[in-house]
């Protein structure tokens, strides 16, 4: 599943190539993917001016002149650009035609994606009303991280992928700021000290910006999807060696995600 960095680089991406241009016409090819994609689209985009791409965790937020397209990439969607039309493929579920010939084509080989349209504040959207603060700003730090913590049993790893908690940290980055803390992934949130939520919130924000810098990619053809990852220090590691202390890393299941630590480096 594409993660923040993905998203945020997908947003980036596409209001360089979207922002000012006109739509013309839109097709839709599925009627549902995740849930129904709204009937009202093929009325109510074309005409519409695309004025900025923003982002609220990992959805992606499209103003189009008083209303708002909000899209999700599920598990395996992708947005294309393509300077000229095409002939869509098999999990091509959506065009957005713009003036001129340009099109917007959501490509998603499982259909785990959302399509949504609203007229109000896409904020205020029961999707998106309940994410926690950004992980890239200020108001996400260890203070804030211990007072989420204080009252819960749950293993700290799914505390920081819960959305509620803080917005858009998925599996990846969640075991790569674990291991960067010193945390193991499987301690109690509550047993947290405010030094380690310190060491976790900075530790978050450090794996989540560099992936960005370094333009962390997520590829997807006809059939499937996959990262082009970058060197991780655990995720994806479970038989390697810690990057340490060279020890054994180790691997568990938590929340029905792979879980990879160093039972020496984080404690």
């Amino acid at each position: 599943m594409p993660e923040l960095p993905e998203v945020e680089l997908t947003r980036r991406r596409l209001e360089r190539d979207l922002a000012g241009r006109r739509i013309e016409r839109v097709e839709v090819r599925t009627p549902k993917l995740r849930l129904p994609i709204p009937g009202e689209l093929a009325i109510a985009l074309p005409g519409r001016t695309i004025r900025s791409v923003e982002r609220r965790g990992k959805y992606l937020l499209f103003d189009c002149e008083g209303g708002w397209l909000i899209i999700h990439l599920g598990m395996t969607g992708f947005l294309h650009f393509l300077p000229e039309p095409a002939l869509p493929g098999k999990h091509d579920h959506l065009d957005i035609v713009f003036m001129g010939g340009p099109v917007l084509r959501f490509h998603d080989p499982r259909k785990f994606g959302t399509v949504l349209w609203t007229m109000a504040d896409p904020l205020s959207h029961p999707l998106l009303a309940r994410i926690g603060p950004e992980p890239l700003i200020a108001g996400f730090d260890g203070d804030y991280l211990f007072r989420m913590s204080r009252s819960r049993r749950v293993a700290v790893k799914l505390l920081i992928m819960n959305s509620e908690i803080v917005a858009g940290v998925g599996n990846i980055y969640a075991n790569e700021a674990l291991f960067r803390a010193g945390i193991r992934p499987d301690r109690p949130s509550s047993s947290l000290t405010l030094p380690e939520c310190g060491r976790l919130a900075a530790a978050i924000r450090e794996v989540l910006q560099e992936s960005i810098n370094q333009g962390s990619t997520f590829r997807v053809a006809e059939e499937s999807a996959a990262y082009h990852p970058l060197d991780f220090a655990v995720y994806g590691r479970g038989r390697g060696s810690c990057s340490l202390c060279n020890g054994a890393l180790e691997e568990i299941r938590l929340g029905n995600r792979s879980t990879v630590f160093c039972p020496r480096c984080q404690v």
